[in-house]
């Protein structure tokens, strides 16, 4: 039977590489960026809002869907691609991440937590988070792992780890669409043997795409590349690679160097509720003085509708009665942005010039042109 998610190579230049994801809601060309719509939103934006910046994919958390509105009502309406009014792909992280900041009780049986919403006890295991994700219509939906914070000790690293391993086992054995598709996830911490052995044992389980987890969690950039390093070899060169968690500029461009393939990360939309505007010459708050006045746009050489549309000025204005447009225009820039790093990323590799290109974006971001006082 053909999975229903593949990915097959376009170029490579070193490792990294570019090619194409296909999906049953379409194709999707790496490498790429999925904004995070947590509650099957993009915080400010609509769908229409994603077409026109040119997003091909977005991730939705099954933790929160699952506790509201609940699975059902989101199959009820056509499932997420309805309820969202998206027509394109879909990634449904299994929300283990989430649930773990909720200090739930772990067992092999899976968790047990208290709902954020409402207080009620909650439960988790590798096989409802497949049958919720399948409800809820997702392309592609991820396991259940067992992420640990960093750092943590050897045992409590290799036990997360193991029971990661024995969880993607239960889920793909749960798995009952057969028009989805559903990914393994690494584990490991910063160890690069437990990464190597986690990839290696999840890659013989079998699928057709890979989650690097338990990353993107306060080690450092040199921790986080060799965890990459250490994972990516034992994965199947036809089988898609996704940081999790990950969307900084610095990270992302090491990660894609390493031959990563997806991307997804709250960063673009929280800097912007938080007034940051990610920009080629550094990142840079809207709450600087000199813009008081300013009656430039953001990034002179950006077309996002903000940028296009508004001056400094007035994002500043925004930002700073806390209208909702404020954060609105931001998430537009943010976002934009982004995307233009994932094109121009593949557009490079096509040329064999990432490794030139990639250098020169770091150098111009470290220089930060922009002054960041800020009143």
């Amino acid at each position: 039977m053909t999975d229903p998610v593949r990915w097959s190579g376009v170029a490579a230049d070193g490792a990294a590489r570019h090619g194409v994801m296909t999906t049953p809601h379409g194709d999707v060309p790496t490498p790429n960026f999925m904004a995070v719509g947590t509650r099957g939103t993009v915080k400010t934006l609509d769908s229409e809002d994603l077409r026109r910046l040119g997003a091909d994919i977005v991730l939705a958390n099954t933790y929160h869907l699952m506790l509201r509105p609940g699975e059902e009502v989101v199959s009820a309406v056509g499932e997420l691609h309805g309820f969202m009014g998206w027509d394109g792909p879909i990634l449904t992280d299994s929300g283990g991440y989430q649930v773990l900041s909720l200090d739930p009780k772990v067992s092999e049986d899976g968790l047990v937590f208290r709902s954020t919403y409402d207080g009620s006890r909650v439960e988790l295991s590798p096989e409802r988070a497949v049958e919720v994700q399948e409800r809820l219509g997702s392309d592609i939906a991820m396991v259940l792992d067992v992420p640990v914070p960093l750092p943590s000790d050897r045992e409590t690293t290799q036990a997360a780890m193991h029971r990661t391993l024995r969880w993607a086992e239960r889920a793909k054995r749960a798995h009952r669409r057969p028009d989805r598709a559903q990914f393994g996830i690494v584990q490991g911490g910063a160890l690069t043997d437990l990464r190597a052995a986690s990839a290696a044992g999840t890659a013989a389980i079998g699928f057709p795409g890979f989650g690097i987890g338990g990353l993107a969690v306060g080690e450092t950039p040199d921790e986080r590349n060799a965890a990459i390093e250490a994972t990516v070899p034992e994965l199947p060169t036809s089988a898609v690679r996704y940081v999790m968690g990950l969307g900084d500029t610095e990270g992302v461009l090491a990660a894609i160097a390493r031959g990563v393939d997806l991307f997804d990360c709250v960063i673009p939309t929280r800097l912007a509720r938080h007034g940051k505007a990610l920009t080629w010459d550094g990142d840079v708050s809207v709450k600087k003085a000199a813009w008081n006045d300013d009656a430039n746009p953001i990034d002179s050489s950006c077309e996002c509708p903000c940028c296009t549309n508004y001056s400094r000025a007035y994002v500043r204005h925004l930002h700073r009665t806390k209208e909702i447009l404020g954060h609105r225009l931001l998430t537009l820039h943010n976002l934009h942005y982004t995307y233009a790093v994932m094109s121009l990323a593949r557009e490079h590799i096509a040329k064999r010039t990432f490794e030139g290109w990639s250098a020169a974006v770091l150098a111009r971001r470290a220089a930060g042109s922009h002054d960041r006082t800020v009143d």
